[in-house]
């Protein structure tokens, strides 16, 4: 079942962003990549501008030249058909290069992300001759025959000084979580990282509304909030002013019709008093 009222999949690629903080510049990241048809995108395409790019970051040492995410929300199922879904994502990416075995299979891997370790998942798989490996904490890689490289990352188990961005993706976080994770972002000095940790942190206060509650009372983290919610609150408010203007011209034009006016007239009245073009006016009719 899908969630759709939380928007976790913008999280997660701001999430990788952040992750990939120190090996960004060695790397291209194509956000919901479109395989062919509209719905068929995968979640994140990372591509090394080169094969010599050393990545840092433990999720990213598995990488080759083109690395395909999928993401699975907490209530999203990451089961045997879900995990051959992205299985068949890697296959049509490596079918649609430009000239035929453009993108060669060996260099294309498959990352897929959740909170919780997909259980039921594993053991299939290893039922089935696909042996198990867990080299770093919260990061297993699959063994035998697969077609691709593959990897599980389970965003519980990873260590959190590391991967707080990923571990900031949940409906489990503790007021101790929001704080240091306020914390973290606090300290991001880049106007672009901090863009990306407001992704982030917009997806944490709307899966865990009770922790932000408890914090409300704190002065300290208030002014913290404050701060990272800012430029939500700016958007909102120009909203709010472009709506009203909206409904001001639109009162206008009703006014001016009521008493007889013509709409060439009308359309000059408000394109003089409200600065708008022609073809905005024309959509006030």
């Amino acid at each position: 079942m899908k969630d759709t009222k939380i928007q976790w999949h913008p999280g997660f690629v701001a999430a990788m962003n952040l992750e990939f903080a120190n090996d960004r510049d060695g790397l291209i990241f194509e956000k919901e990549y479109n395989l062919n048809t509209k719905p068929l995108e995968i979640d994140l395409l990372v591509i090394k501008k080169a094969a010599s790019v050393q990545i840092e970051n433990e999720i990213g040492t598995f990488f080759r030249g083109h690395n395909i995410m999928e993401y699975k929300s907490p209530k999203d199922h990451l089961d045997i058909d879900a995990f051959y879904k992205a299985m068949g994502y890697a296959c049509l990416y490596k079918s649609y290069g430009k000239t035929l075995d453009e993108r060669k299979a060996e260099d294309i891997t498959l990352t897929l992300v959740r909170e919780v370790k997909p259980e039921g998942l594993f053991q299939r798989l290893e039922t089935h001759g696909y042996p198990i490996s867990n080299p770093y904490e919260g990061i297993y890689h699959i063994g035998g025959k697969t077609l691709f490289p593959t990897q599980i990352v389970t965003t519980k188990e990873l260590d959190k000084s590391e991967h707080i961005w990923l571990k900031a993706l949940s409906e489990k976080l503790e007021r101790q979580d929001v704080e240091e994770l306020v914390g973290r972002i606090r300290r991001l000095s880049g106007q672009q990282e901090r863009e990306y940790a407001g992704s982030v942190f917009q997806v944490s206060i709307s899966a865990n509304r009770k922790v932000m509650d408890e914090l409300k009372g704190d002065v300290d983290m208030n002014q913290a909030l404050l701060e990272l919610m800012e430029p939500e609150l700016r958007i909102r408010d120009e909203e709010k002013i472009k709506e009203g203007l909206q409904r001001g011209i639109q009162g206008t034009v009703d006014a001016f019709q009521k008493y007889g006016h013509g709409k060439t007239e009308i359309k000059k009245i408000i394109m003089e008093q409200y600065g708008i073009s022609a073809d905005e006016a024309e959509g006030y009719f």
